[in-house]
């Protein structure tokens, strides 16, 4: 963990999980490539393919030898992948007649790609542990606000009062939803790799398909119906899944930024982040974090969207981008989580402040509700126009519109029912019962 962009490097306490990064570093790409290899040898051991006691001195040498990722690295120029310098060492670790063994029918996509399986399926494992302690935060501040007020905004403006239970229960249902597309991918969309040189495994003969289930039953991984060489659907599902988990995680961050602007100040992060050139500044710098994080997640995406398009049976460089683009999608949503999970479960809620936000306006954020109450006796129509007239007129006038109804005498409503049709609480429609869906779809959620 102490690459350029792991957890112990300048960035990776701003960026990363150290339970994610532990499963995407160079060495965790080096155990998954090595697990491979281990696997390789023992089930064609078991379909008599291989001397069981080669098989036995290639386990062997994987499990004890020491093999450094830095040299892998520097040796890789020469083949363009780290998996011919890595086969090389292994066989240099066993007997003539143990080679056989080692790597035996496999290519060098076949070792990166079920490595990037094994990598992923590893490190979303944190990820997804993450993602449900984030969504049991929103559960948390969907229960405890259910009812609580807070003027709802559209376009960056007030529209109509809603609830803070109803914006978190947004929250809840978009991770839940989010966590379902990603554990659906883990579970069965990260798979083995084992075509051999082109695709066939002829180097291996008639086992050879038989030898792919294997492999994933001995691998934990998906078993594919045929060589995924230059199919790369499974990699931009992985993609996908960890955007669209990227890209609900902004949203909480981004609402958080906006809810705790000075002008709103409706919640803020307990142990505000300091300023260095203004003492008084108490920054939302979680959000601010996984804001930024989430903002690069879109870019990697799109490098793997782009690089489907591969030449007939092995790509000339598209395939090769994938490693870094999908380690550091893992790296950033990894992240992201985690920021996630600390933004929420230290936020403060203030709920006298929403309540006096809704205010603001001098009740116009309620003039849908007068509407409404007026269309029975004149029609829709002809009530939306006199109310928007009125709301013209009391914001020319710097009056509440409260005054400026009761002034009007063509609205022909009574103090109290002015009142009662400016009185957001009443004006809610059926929030509380969103919330209580959203929270008992949560609850009756099946757990892998």
């Amino acid at each position: 963990m102490t690459s350029e962009h792991g957890a112990r490097s300048l960035w990776g306490p701003l960026f990363t999980d150290p339970d994610v990064e532990a499963e995407i570093c160079d060495r965790a790409w080096l155990r998954a490539m090595l697990d491979f290899e281990r696997a390789l040898a023992i089930v064609q051991a078991r379909a008599g393919l291989v001397p069981e006691e080669a098989a036995r001195m290639v386990v062997t040498a994987i499990d004890v030898g020491h093999y450094d990722p830095v040299v892998l690295g520097e040796d890789a120029p020469a083949s363009g992948t780290p998996v011919v310098p890595l086969v090389r060492a292994i066989a240099a670790h066993v007997t003539p007649e143990g080679r056989a063994a080692v790597h035996n029918g496999a290519t060098s996509q076949d070792v990166l790609d079920t490595a990037l399986s094994l990598v992923a399926h590893r490190a979303l494992g944190p990820v997804l542990v993450g993602l449900r302690a984030v969504a049991a935060e929103c559960e948390r501040l969907a229960e405890r606000h259910r009812d609580t007020l807070i003027a709802g905004r559209t376009l960056a403006q007030h529209a109509l009062p809603t609830t803070f239970g109803l914006k978190c229960a947004g929250w809840l249902v978009a991770v839940d939803e989010a966590e379902t597309a990603l554990a659906r991918v883990r579970a069965h969309r990260l798979a083995v790799q084992f075509g051999g040189a082109a695709g066939t495994l002829a180097a291996v003969a008639d086992p050879g398909a038989a030898l792919t289930d294997q492999l994933a039953a001995e691998l934990g991984l998906a078993a594919p119906l045929i060589p995924w060489h230059t199919n790369r659907t499974r990699v931009v599902e992985l993609a996908g899944a960890l955007g669209e988990v990227a890209g609900v995680l902004g949203k909480i961050a981004q609402d958080v930024v906006l809810l705790a602007q000075t002008e709103v100040a409706e919640v803020a992060e307990a142990e505000g982040g300091t300023s260095s050139a203004m003492p008084h500044k108490r920054n939302p710098v979680r959000a601010v974090l996984v804001a930024a994080g989430t903002r690069r997640v879109p870019g990697l995406v799109s490098t793997l969207l782009g690089s489907m398009v591969q030449e007939h049976e092995r790509a000339a460089g598209a395939w090769h981008s994938e490693w870094q683009t999908v380690t550091e999608l893992l790296r950033l949503v990894g992240g992201a989580v985690r920021g996630t999970r600390e933004l929420l479960s230290r936020l403060r809620v203030d709920t006298e402040r929403m309540r006096r936000n809704l205010e603001l306006t001098g009740g116009l954020l309620m003039a849908e509700n007068v509407a409404v109450r007026l269309s029975a006796a004149i029609g829709r129509a002809e009530a939306q126009d006199l109310v928007a007239e009125v709301c013209r007129t009391a914001v020319a006038s710097g009056r509440p519109l409260r005054d400026a109804l009761i002034a009007d005498l063509r609205i022909g409503l009574t103090e109290k029912e002015v009142d009662d049709a400016l009185d957001p609480a009443c004006y809610v429609g059926s929030a509380g019962e969103f919330v209580d869906r959203a929270l008992a779809a949560h609850r009756g959620r099946g757990r892998p």
